[in-house]
């Protein structure tokens, strides 16, 4: 298992965007790998401004690019110390959406790491239009920062379905957080329960079927762990019955986790409405950092 991620921090050079960049400089550090800044300057806001400003254009442009340089140098500046680490910056004009995944490729990072902007309806849009969009663009593990980073990850919430997408869902967190505590999570739902009881099955009948479910979601839960190689003390299970986004929120707010790992599933339209659905929740209520693991 490569164990070294070199994460690339996209940034608008705005405060919350910081807690981003520092949180993918410690995981840099603490992994050994190399931290890329991108900043993205818009055509678009530049077209506008030769617009707005006729023949000074140029000069206000140039202005911008001038600052936004000054302003990259300075946090890779501030990243790189006090513990040594390799950090780069990357100035593009482009278009956020499109050039942020190229520059993950062209750069040879392993991981993509934005910051949520914002509260309320503004940080609901942000993640809308920007993190969750990126994720169907990128092929790369994408980490959404929402808390200024103080350590290491403690505690993981990693929903699992017992599929592959598992699997490397746990994977990735361990190379996330090798020391923290994973609890996996598994929403149990009865089959048709509700109309179980409109046609008058029994209550007793009816916990009986759950208790097996929940008995055999606890075994599988035994098989991934293993399947994943983690020891016992390196994991807890959550297996309850519940609605799926409820439940993951809920515990984090319970278990206290710092990290909620998801996977992204399928493709075309099943994966456009996975992603908006479980995923797209926990990246809008969720208090914790959110890592959603693309491939």
């Amino acid at each position: 298992m490569n164990t070294v991620l070199s994460p690339l921090a996209a940034t608008d050079l705005s405060a919350p965007a910081r807690h981003a960049a520092k949180r993918a400089a410690m995981l840099a550090r603490q992994t050994g790998g190399q931290l890329n800044l991108v900043h993205v300057l818009e055509k678009s806001a530049l077209t506008e401004l030769r617009r707005l400003f006729g023949l000074s254009g140029d000069t206000v442009e140039e202005s911008v690019r001038q600052q936004a340089q000054d302003a990259l140098t300075h946090l890779a500046s501030e990243l790189a110390t006090p513990e040594p680490l390799r950090v780069s910056w990357h100035l593009v004009e482009g278009a956020v959406l499109a050039d942020i995944p190229e520059q993950v490729d062209l750069l040879g990072c392993n991981l993509l790491v934005v910051g949520a902007h914002g509260t309320g309806f503004m940080r609901h849009w942000l993640l809308g239009a920007t993190a969750e969009r990126m994720l169907r663009k990128t092929r790369h593990p994408i980490l959404v920062v929402k808390e200024a980073p103080r350590q290491a990850y403690r505690t993981m919430l990693v929903p699992v379905d017992f599929s592959d997408w598992s699997l490397r869902a746990i994977d990735l967190a361990q190379r996330i957080g090798p020391q923290a505590e994973l609890l996996l999570l598994h929403a149990c739902e009865l089959p048709f329960e509700g109309k179980m009881r409109f046609a008058g099955v029994d209550e007793d009948t009816i916990r009986q079927h759950r208790e097996t479910i929940h008995r055999e979601a606890m075994a599988r839960m035994c098989e991934i762990a293993m399947d994943a190689g983690l020891t016992p003390a390196q994991w807890r299970p959550l297996v309850a019955f519940g609605n799926p986004p409820d439940y993951i929120l809920e515990q984090e707010e319970e278990q206290g986790a710092d990290l909620i790992v998801m996977g992204k599933h399928g493709m075309g339209m099943t994966e456009e409405l996975l992603l908006g659905s479980v995923t797209k929740h926990v990246l809008g209520q969720a208090h914790s950092d959110v890592l959603v693991v693309v491939r």
